[in-house]
């Protein structure tokens, strides 16, 4: 992680990407850190949303695939989980698409979608809605520290 500070918008964009996969941090302390230090608020957030919005995309099309060998390997999310989530990502799917950014279910809410073959542009909006109003927020409360 150290090593995105460096890179400034192209490390928070990476970051972002990687955050809305299985990859294990977060790219809110680097957003914080890009603004704290000069980058503008709203240059972050469009730059953190791309990034997680196109990452939780590649979470969806994974699992539109449906190759459950990639999605144990890669995603390392069990078969048994997405099938346990099904009825509730079936029957509101954008609520599910819009809350792809919550740490630890969103990948599992993203893949499942895939899998469903949720309408894609339905899930693209709520998800982007989801995932711009998430760095809002959070370049809104690191405003108010900073």
């Amino acid at each position: 992680m150290e090593g995105l500070f460096d890179y400034s918008l192209w490390g928070l964009f990476t970051a972002s990407f990687l955050a809305a996969t299985v990859v294990p941090f977060s790219s809110e302390f680097l957003l914080t850190y890009l603004i704290a230090n000069g980058t503008p608020v709203s240059t972050g957030v469009m730059v953190a949303t791309a990034g997680n919005f196109l990452g939780g995309m590649s979470s969806f099309a994974i699992g539109y695939l449906g190759k459950w060998e990639w999605i144990e390997k890669y995603l390392r999310i069990r078969r048994e989980t997405i099938e346990k989530w099904h009825n509730r990502l079936y029957r509101r799917g954008a609520i599910f698409a819009f809350l792809t950014w919550v740490p630890g279910v969103g990948d599992i809410f993203a893949v499942g979608l895939g899998i469903l073959r949720a309408n894609i542009w339905t899930t693209a909006l709520a998800m982007l809605a989801g995932k711009f109003l998430r760095y809002v927020v959070w370049a809104w409360l690191s405003g108010l520290v900073f």
